[in-house]
């Protein structure tokens, strides 16, 4: 396997031509007392062509973000993308609570904004929690997708967002969202999770990228996993590939639409994840794979991370 300049060829988003292998900044949380190898993962993803970060001024209250803009904070090559609608619960039951409210989603621009050290934001995410595992809005955080969008795309005519996204939302959320100018959707998508397979459908012939979360399935209980399916435990043996390269080749070609972001705190499995660019699954593993009947699920544990 050899490493492309731009791995796994590149996809549109909010009219950047950004590498479909990107990468899910979250797991740096987990560095978070070590912040040079937080910043040498970074570093080495940028350096073997990754141009897409995604990431959230919520992961470990602005770490990730201050790594960022410390490794790619110079760079005018990178695509830096954030999500809003939660912020950290210190001391409470949860690691985060739903922030929805217009002022809340205005103070989370300008804490990115601040954490990321620029003027403009290429792309903000506005985590609804309508759908999927993760939190769920309650009381004055139940709010109307019109006054947010509102609020956001005043936040872009005022020249601090260059694009919106939206993100666990149902296909209602996402037409409803479509007028203002979205240009990405975030929802969790996987070989064993296809739930929204219509939806993709949707952002496809709209000209939407698709930026699947939990890309390789459940990474909590009751949640099916893609490296525990036998289709694709055996195709990793015939292929010489890993399950999760198995997994994430599979989204790959599933549709030019999709762009990846899979997270790692790790060097070798960032490697092992941009090496995904060069495997290729030949028509019969795709056949069986497209059919392919989850096994593994159970009754959902709801995540606490968004």
């Amino acid at each position: 396997m050899t490493m492309q300049n731009t791995p796994g060829g590149t996809v549109t988003i909010a009219r950047r031509d950004v590498a479909r292998i990107g990468y899910g900044a979250m797991q740096l949380e987990r560095l978070s007392h070590d912040p040079d190898a937080a910043a040498s993962v970074l570093r080495h993803a940028l350096d073997h062509g990754v141009d897409h970060i995604d990431t959230a001024e919520f992961y470990r209250n602005g770490f990730v973000n201050s790594v960022i803009r410390s490794v790619a904070g110079v760079r005018n090559d990178v695509f830096v993308a954030t999500k809003i609608g939660a912020t950290p619960n210190p001391g409470g039951p949860l690691p985060l609570r739903a922030a929805q409210r217009p002022e809340q989603l205005r103070a989370s621009v300008e804490d990115n904004l601040r954490s990321l050290g620029t003027d403009i934001l290429d792309l903000v995410y506005l985590r609804r929690m309508d759908v999927g595992p993760g939190l769920r809005p309650e009381g004055d955080q139940i709010v109307p997708m019109d006054d947010q969008l509102a609020t956001l795309t005043a936040l872009r005519d005022e020249g601090k967002i260059a694009a919106l996204g939206i993100s666990a939302v149902d296909a209602d959320g996402v037409r409803h969202a479509l007028p203002a100018g979205i240009t990405a959707v975030q929802n969790a998508y996987s070989l064993v999770d296809r739930q929204f397979e219509g939806m993709l459908e949707l952002c496809s012939a709209e000209g939407v990228a698709w930026v699947p979360y939990f890309p390789l399935g459940g990474a909590f209980p009751g949640l099916a996993k893609v490296t525990e399916q036998p289709a694709v435990l055996d195709a990793a043996t015939r292929l010489g590939a890993t399950p999760s390269q198995i997994g994430l080749a599979w989204l790959l070609q599933h549709s030019p639409d999709i762009a990846l972001i899979p997270g790692t705190a790790s060097i070798e499995h960032l490697d092992e994840n941009l090496a995904v660019a060069s495997i290729e699954l030949d028509a019969e593993t795709l056949a069986t794979l497209d059919v392919l009947e989850p096994v593994g699920a159970g009754e959902i544990q709801w995540a606490t991370e968004v």
